[in-house]
This record gives structure tokens, C-alpha cells and sequence, in this order.
């Protein structure tokens, strides 16, 4: 156990520090329900127009999608963070086999235009 106190000590602090940002404000806000300007609606100072659930192009939703390769990549990548004799070969040429599939896969992507603005 006494491996995971750095671990440990660290979450602690980090919740710590995290917290004292949301905290603070707290006291020093004032209550948004006494000014009513606060509670409308604003779209450029003048009232809102159209329904917010309108259908959107499938182009929009096709640049999050594409954003969904490079994070595995950067997540999996991970492992070469450590010491290169710490690395076997087979560790190795497996991190390398999973880039190959990555970059089939941007390659095919980019191939067929899917990142292409119009």
C-alpha cells in the first residue's frame, strides 16, 4: 500500500486545488434572480427567432467524429512514456502495428474527402 501513498497524496491535493476555484466565487455572487435582464432570453439584443431544434447538415457532426481517431492514438501512446529499455521488442512492434492501423485509417479517411470543407 505504501506504493500507491504517492498516488494517493496526489488526488488529495489535486481535489484540493481544484476546489478552491469552485469554491470561491460562492461567497462574493450575488443572486441572479433579482435582475430580470439576467433571466431573458439574448440572442444579439434582439428576441430569439426560430426553434433551437432545428436539423443540422451531417458536416457538422462529421469534424467531432473525426476527432475520435487521434484520441486512442494519444491515450494508447501512452506506454512509450517510459524508459526505451524498459520496452521489450514485442511492446515495440505492437505500438507499432497500432500506429499502421491508425494511419490506414487517416489515410482512408482522407482519401475518401471526409475532412474536406465545401
Amino acid at each position: 500500500m505504501s506504493e500507491f501513498a504517492p498516488v494517493c497524496i496526489y488526488l488529495v491535493i489535486s481535489l484540493l486545488v481544484s476546489s478552491i476555484p469552485l469554491g470561491v466565487p460562492f461567497p462574493f455572487a450575488s443572486n441572479s434572480s433579482t435582475y430580470p435582464e439576467k433571466l431573458s432570453a439574448y440572442e444579439c439584443g434582439s428576441d430569439p427567432s426560430g426553434d433551437a431544434r432545428s436539423r443540422f447538415d451531417i458536416r457538422f457532426y462529421l469534424v467531432p467524429i473525426l476527432f475520435i481517431i487521434p484520441d486512442p492514438e494519444v491515450t494508447f501512446s501512452f506506454p512509450w512514456a517510459v524508459p526505451p529499455n524498459k520496452i521489450d521488442l514485442f511492446g515495440s512492434w505492437s505500438m507499432m502495428a497500432f500506429l499502421l492501423i491508425l494511419t490506414i485509417g487517416s489515410l482512408y479517411e482522407w482519401k475518401r474527402g471526409a475532412s474536406d470543407r465545401e
